[in-house]
C-alpha cells in the first residue's frame, strides 16, 4: 500500500524520474512553456516552482543548489536572469497548466505548462489591447469628435466671459 506517500513516481525508478523531471525544468524555463501528459506537467509543476523562488535570491549558494537539480548552465543563468527579474514581485504560482485534448496514439490526457508572466495573452497587456479595440470604431471616433467641437466651444466662450 502506498498510504501518505506524495510522489508521483510516473512509472519510473527514482533515477529516470529525476533525469525526466529535470529536462522537462530546464526546457521549460528555456522556451517559457512546453506541451506534455498531465501527470508530468503536475510533477513538473512541484519540481520547478521551488527551483523558480530560489531563482529570485541570486546568491552563489542558491546558483549551486539550482545547478545540482537543473545540470545545465545556460538554464540556470536564464532562471536567475530573465526568469527572476518577471517573477520578483509574484509570491508564488509561477505555472500554468492548461489541458489540451487527448493525443491521438495512446488517448493520454495532453497538457500545456507555462510560466505565468511570459504569456502576453493572460498578461497584463489585455486591458490596453480592449480599450484599443474600442477606440478604433466609429461611432467612438464620431462621439469624440462631437465631444471635442464642444469642448472647443466651451473653451471658447469661457475666454469670451474672462475678457
Amino acid at each position: 500500500m502506498r498510504h501518505g506517500d506524495k510522489v508521483k513516481n510516473l512509472g519510473r525508478k527514482k533515477a529516470h524520474r529525476d533525469a525526466l523531471l529535470s529536462n522537462l525544468a530546464c526546457q521549460l524555463i528555456a522556451h517559457k512553456r512546453i506541451v506534455t501528459t498531465t501527470a508530468k506537467a503536475k510533477a513538473l509543476r512541484v519540481y520547478v516552482e521551488p527551483l523558480i523562488t530560489k531563482g529570485k535570491d541570486n546568491t552563489t549558494h542558491q546558483r549551486r543548489v539550482v545547478f545540482s537539480y537543473l545540470q545545465d548552465k545556460e538554464a540556470v543563468k536564464e532562471l536567475f536572469g530573465a526568469v527572476a527579474e518577471k517573477v520578483a514581485g509574484r509570491p508564488g504560482g509561477y505555472t500554468r497548466i492548461i489541458k489540451l485534448a487527448a493525443r491521438l496514439g495512446d488517448n493520454a490526457e495532453i497538457a500545456m505548462i507555462e510560466l505565468v508572466d511570459f504569456n502576453e495573452i493572460y498578461g497584463k497587456g489585455t486591458g490596453e489591447a480592449k480599450t484599443a479595440a474600442k477606440r478604433t470604431r466609429r461611432s467612438a471616433g464620431a462621439k469624440k469628435a462631437a465631444k471635442a467641437s464642444d469642448t472647443a466651444a466651451d473653451a471658447s466662450a469661457e475666454e469670451k466671459t474672462a475678457e
